[in-house]
């Protein structure tokens, strides 16, 4: 890892991106369909994905070429390979978002047409608390190095503990986040379109949607835990991690339409992901005795994630998954 105590990012490389985020957003939402409920077919879930991935490679290239005039092609080529190796990790690691949030959708049966506002207030707010915990995690980092040590013992467990849960469902009914809303919300029964509340004689009642929500949200901030730390161990700069971070995000939503319909075929990959927690928290740890190089660190997972998606499609070569697997 290089632990740069400088971040290259400058106010106004901050601002834009963010104003980037935030129009992006806005045509989403107002524009490009948002808010009219429909069903998202693979065709478009594909032509987003393939625009985000694009916006996020040509955001890299710029910040490369911006970073060669001014900085010099050794920090450009380093930075440029941290923000790719980050996106990389960060987007698969959202893969098992995309595990989770169909179950949440099939465990609450939510029509195929509702889950696309779900996921875009979803998106919302995993940009705001991710922006929370990168620079709040930033911070820490900065003033307390030996941190980066705790993330890769924490790391380490949460890979070998997904590793030995790949195949068990969350238990939805058991949630202490869903309990809790269940007791202290006034909840309507029944579907009521996407919306998220309702009145009834002259009081407001949330809707099962509203909570197929908060599930949403609160499996992201589970995920963000353990995907914020895989990041710090490829680089501290706030800027890198923040805007690797965010393109992954906001082409989540894309990428779980496109895989809703085939996730059983890559019931193989939470090994892979485990497995790359696991990596990158053993980088960590070792780092006091061994520095790897960010481009060793980015075939590694590449391999791991390429070598489970390959071993999923062979598994599963006639449609679905081996007798036994629990996805």
């Amino acid at each position: 890892m290089n632990n740069t105590a400088v971040s290259i990012g400058e106010p106004w490389m901050w601002g834009a991106f963010t104003a980037f985020v935030l129009v992006m957003l806005a045509l989403d939402l107002f524009v490009f369909g948002g808010r009219k409920a429909h069903k998202v077919g693979v065709r478009e879930a594909a032509a987003w994905s393939l625009v985000w991935v694009s916006m996020a490679l040509l955001f890299n290239f710029g910040l490369w070429w911006y970073l060669n005039g001014t900085l010099g092609p050794e920090v450009a080529d380093r930075k440029a390979l941290e923000f790719f190796t980050g996106y990389l990790i960060e987007k698969s690691l959202s893969v098992d978002n995309v595990f989770v949030f169909l179950l949440i959708f099939s465990s609450f049966h939510v029509a195929a047409e509702y889950q696309r506002r779900v996921l875009i207030y979803g998106v919302l707010g995993a940009i705001v608390m991710r922006a929370i915990m990168i620079l709040a995690g930033a911070w820490v980092v900065r003033e307390f190095s030996w941190v980066l040590y705790l993330f890769g013992a924490f790391l380490v467990v949460s890979g070998l503990r997904m590793l030995v849960m790949a195949e068990k469902a969350p238990d939805l009914e058991n949630n202490p986040v869903l309990k809790f809303a269940r007791r202290h919300l006034r909840i309507a029964e029944g579907h009521h379109g996407e919306k998220f509340s309702v009145m009834k004689d002259g009081v407001r009642y949330f809707t099962p949607l509203f909570l197929v929500l908060i599930l949403i949200e609160v499996s992201d901030l589970v995920f963000a835990v353990d995907s914020i730390p895989a990041i710090f161990a490829i680089t501290t700069d706030p800027f890198i991690v923040f805007t690797s971070n965010i393109f992954a995000i906001m082409g989540l939503r894309a990428l779980y339409f496109l895989l809703a319909d085939v996730a059983d075929r890559f019931h193989l990959l939470k090994y892979g992901l485990a497995m790359v927690l696991t990596f990158i928290g053993a980088k960590m740890l070792i780092m006091p005795w061994y520095h790897m190089p960010v481009a060793a660190s980015l075939t590694i997972v590449a391999v791991l994630i390429v070598g489970s998606v390959v071993a999923s499609l062979i598994a599963t070569r006639n449609g679905h998954p081996p007798k036994g697997d629990a996805t």
